[in-house]
């Protein structure tokens, strides 16, 4: 039974108090006992969470309502998924400068982004022989799935995309664009980015990938492979079912069946893309790292996470109150 509920939000408002919110929210997740990441900025709320379906709710509705927040998330995107393993070691609640970075000021996706295009006619549309179909993800991304017939910017990060399009993207040849992501967010400031470049026909598909992966059956559906996800899960695939990837712990790419029989995989310490830049040093401290998952596991705890530190610091404490004794004893 999947019963760990994953829930991806966001929403682009302005939030001229962004600051003032990171503690409440923390607050409530913790409360609550949800684990993941939200990131606060100026421009509005990004996040991924899991916990209890029931918890999950409620905070939502607690974002909602809350007058803190004055109604500014009641139009929050949310998809959610479910999971029989917490994806997440911890809760945080960040602040930063872009929710989703582009890298170019003066983008307002709350106003300016393009037109939505829901999943049901989403296959029209990128079937249209004059549409030029975009994945505004990043390169490792890409390569596990992507659209049929769908462009790849070869991107290493999504601040690489403004530089993409300049080169590559031209309003007087490209009249009907039409761009996707995992979740939405980047499409929603990429098409708020191209309108303000003179583009005027710009769609993205509403609720992203994870959307049409839950709503469009296998049997017609356009999307080739697995999906990337910013979690422990690593891939879904349709349903929302998780996939077959796992996921390097050096370098946190995405790796295959075949990534794992590869002679460059050690459990821990390298794969096949990153063992070439791997130096001995780094690959001594990541056996380390590996030793003591191994050994947390023997023992029935975890390595990582919020309870794995609890536990790290009452080691600690323990440790200082038998010293203190012995001193005293001695003494």
């Amino acid at each position: 039974m999947q019963s760990i509920c994953v829930a991806a939000l966001y929403r682009f408002v302005s939030l001229s108090n962004y600051e003032c919110l990171r503690e409440p929210i923390l607050d409530e997740l913790k409360n609550l006992g949800l684990c993941g990441t939200i990131l606060l900025a100026h421009e509005g709320l990004n996040g991924t969470i899991a916990g209890d379906h029931t918890n999950i709710d409620q905070f939502l509705n607690w974002l909602k309502q809350d007058s803190l927040f004055t109604g500014k998330f009641e139009g929050l995107d949310i998809k959610k998924s479910f999971t029989k393993k917490m994806p997440f070691a911890r809760t945080k609640v960040k602040l930063k400068q872009e929710i989703v970075t582009l890298g170019v000021t003066g983008i307002d996706p709350e106003s300016g982004a393009g037109t939505y295009v829901k999943p049901a006619d989403w296959n029209a549309l990128i079937s249209d022989p004059e549409v030029l179909v975009i994945d505004t993800r990043n390169e490792y991304e890409v390569g596990i799935g992507t659209f049929k017939n769908a462009v790849n910017p070869h991107t290493a990060s999504f601040r690489e995309f403004p530089a993409y399009a300049e080169q590559t993207i031209n309003p007087d040849r490209h009249r009907k664009i039409a761009m996707f992501c995992t979740g939405g967010i980047r499409c929603e400031k990429s098409t708020a980015y191209l309108k303000s470049r003179g583009f005027d026909e710009v769609y993205h598909l509403q609720g992203g990938i994870l959307k049409y992966l839950e709503e469009v059956s296998p049997e017609r559906s356009l999307w080739e492979g697995e999906c990337f996800v910013f979690d422990e899960r690593v891939s879904v695939d349709h349903g929302l079912a998780p996939g077959s990837y796992t996921q390097c712990h050096a370098c946190r790419m995405p790796l295959s069946a075949a990534d794992l029989e590869s002679e460059h995989y050690v459990a821990g310490e390298s794969c096949p893309h990153c063992f070439e830049r791997t130096t001995e040093e780094r690959r001594t401290r990541y056996r380390e790292r590996e030793k003591q998952v191994r050994l947390a596991g023997l023992r029935g705890e975890t390595h990582l996470g919020q309870d794995a530190d609890t536990l790290r610091k009452q080691r600690q404490t323990a440790k200082v109150e038998e010293k203190n004794r012995q001193r005293a004893a001695q003494g």
